[in-house]
């Protein structure tokens, strides 16, 4: 608990850091619930909570809109502020602890990473730190980087950006993917480009910076594939190419299981470009050292090989 001692036209307070990790966690979700799922605390609890920030600065942080919330002037300004704090904090439990790290890590991670190189390396992170507090977020490389960019994750471990990272921020690259082609297994010695020319294509969603790169190739070889499904889900490409339906131009992403029997995957002929996956986090990051050692540790090379 922290004490603030003001002069005699203000009541002492005292503030526990976790209610400003809950307004921040508010803050950047939107939503009462959702941030409560977050801190694994309940809607009435994670109410209170804003309450007494609100009632110990004297002012109003947030106004309630249906399931959703806003900030008010002061809440916005408290914001910047309390972002601030909390990383002071991670300082503090850092160099006061050592070489353990005590506290909370958001991780940004695309659907792929989750199910492939991530269990490996959360489990070497806790068996270093088994103290830590890990918040795992799901989604897709574009808005991801822009979480971390925006200070609402500590890290992501994404598909390398198509233009140049902002000197600010620091990026590792770990895995290296080529493209292949995923047929049924009875077209398994067929040419693959003159599969992806003939026969329906799953597209792997072009909006996604993945599947920029098999846009990119297919444009390349001056292939005009007949489209029959686009989606940003590999395991989902699976299925449909295993059932006969098409087939897809992938990358040769880190699978948490082997491909089924009844699809096979062919290595596409040529210079075919990669999807690189790194991690990404803001250069002065509190938590820089920890995800360095992190990316460095035996187990996390096994898992990338």
């Amino acid at each position: 608990m922290l004490s603030n001692h003001t002069n005699n036209s203000f009541p002492e307070t005292q503030i526990e850091t976790s209610y400003i990790d809950s307004f921040v966690a508010v803050a950047e979700s939107g939503s009462m619930a959702e941030a409560a799922r977050r801190l694994n605390v309940t809607p009435t609890a994670l109410a209170q909570r804003i309450h007494v920030l609100e009632r110990d600065f004297g002012t109003r942080l947030i106004v309630r809109s249906g399931r959703t919330v806003r900030l008010t002037e002061g809440g916005i300004r408290l914001l910047g502020r309390a972002k601030r704090f909390q990383n002071e904090v991670r300082e503090l439990q850092a160099a006061t602890l050592g070489e353990d790290f005590v506290g909370g890590l958001r991780l940004g991670a695309i659907a792929t990473a989750v199910t492939g190189l991530l269990p490996a390396m959360l489990a070497s992170l806790v068996q270093r730190h088994p103290r830590i507090d890990i918040y795992i977020e799901a989604g897709v490389s574009r808005d991801l980087y822009h979480q971390v960019l925006q200070d609402k994750l500590d890290a992501a471990l994404i598909v390398a950006p198509p233009f140049a990272v902002p000197k600010s921020f620091t990026w590792r690259a770990l895995r290296q993917e080529r493209l292949i082609v995923l047929a049924p297994r009875a077209l398994a010695s067929a040419d693959p480009l003159a599969l992806l020319g003939d026969m329906p294509l799953i597209r792997y969603d072009r909006r996604n910076w993945g599947g920029s790169l098999a846009d990119q190739y297919l444009q390349q070889n001056a292939i005009q594939p007949r489209e029959r499904f686009e989606l940003d889900a590999l395991d989902g490409i699976v299925l449909l190419v295993g059932l006969g339906l098409g087939v897809s131009l992938v990358p040769d992403w880190a699978r948490a299981a082997p491909l089924p029997e009844t699809v096979v995957a062919l290595a596409v002929p040529g210079n075919s470009p990669c999807r690189t996956l790194g991690m990404l986090w803001p250069a002065k990051s509190a938590h820089g050292r920890l995800l360095e050692s992190l990316l460095r540790s035996d187990d996390a090379a096994t898992s990338l090989r």
